[in-house]
């Protein structure tokens, strides 16, 4: 029996939150190329921000000018040297860029085929919603300290919401002249829904209730306001940026 071929359709969401004077998050969508991305700037300044935009600027024109030459995760990851590179030479040449930074989460479609690239502590997740007892699944693994520690066994969960060191991630694009991002290769069906958010959003809903929003049957940027209310409501610490993507038949 052949496989039901799938679209998709996209919506995406950004805000300062309640505490930040400015935005550092950006995000790209290219709902034709099936090239979706979300960044996390940080740096003095400005320079959070040059550095988030310059990689969503990269990537984005890259992977939607691709000439289809090499499979499509191996351009991703090209395209994630790229933008590192072009961080790391900015922050070389001017001074007041030194030491920026940002995280990246992408995800990529073909048909029914979708990887997922991280660098950091933005996140990627899939909810298969055609399954009534699926729960929402976090694709990715954060590059923090924290996370790190929990993996070996070091610091509960519980411990390092409330860690000093929280806030360090381990991975980040233009930090360092080179960068290797993750890469999770997944099979989509209709009814698949895939979140890609910044922290921000993440330190103040649980993924509970991120189920909750994403198991309403609502339009995408009704969900995305849902979920950016919502973490402002819960404090609004951070930037927030919330990106849904959903497989349809």
């Amino acid at each position: 029996m052949a496989s039901a071929v799938v679209h998709y359709t996209a919506s995406a969401l950004t805000d300062r939150g309640r505490k930040r004077t400015s935005n550092e998050d950006a995000f790209g969508i290219s709902i034709e190329r099936g090239v979706y991305v979300v960044c996390d700037g940080m740096g003095g300044a400005a320079a959070g921000e040059v550095a988030s935009t310059l990689a969503v600027a990269e990537v984005m024109r890259l992977l939607t000018e691709r000439s289809a030459s090499a499979p499509l995760p191996t351009e991703a990851e090209q395209a994630v040297a790229a933008a590192n590179q072009a961080i790391y030479t900015r922050s070389q040449r001017n001074q007041k860029l030194s030491g920026m930074g940002t995280t990246l989460v992408a995800l990529l479609v073909e048909d029914r085929r979708a990887w997922i690239l991280n660098v950091g502590d933005s996140r990627g997740y899939r909810l298969r919603t055609s399954r009534p007892n699926a729960h929402v699944e976090q694709i990715t693994l954060d590059h923090s300290l924290v996370e790190e520690q929990i993996r070996l066994g070091q610091m509960s969960r519980q411990e390092a919401l409330h860690s000093p060191l929280k806030n360090v991630i381990t991975r980040a694009l233009g930090t360092q002249s080179s960068v290797t991002p993750d890469v999770f290769e997944l099979e989509t069906e209709p009814g698949d829904l895939f979140l890609l958010c910044s922290d921000g959003l993440t330190r103040e809903l649980s993924d509970p209730f991120i189920e909750s929003v994403l198991r309403v049957d609502l339009p995408l940027e009704s969900m995305c306001s849902q979920l950016i209310a919502a973490a402002n409501e819960a404090g609004g610490h951070d930037n927030l940026t919330c990106l849904l993507v959903r497989a349809e038949a």
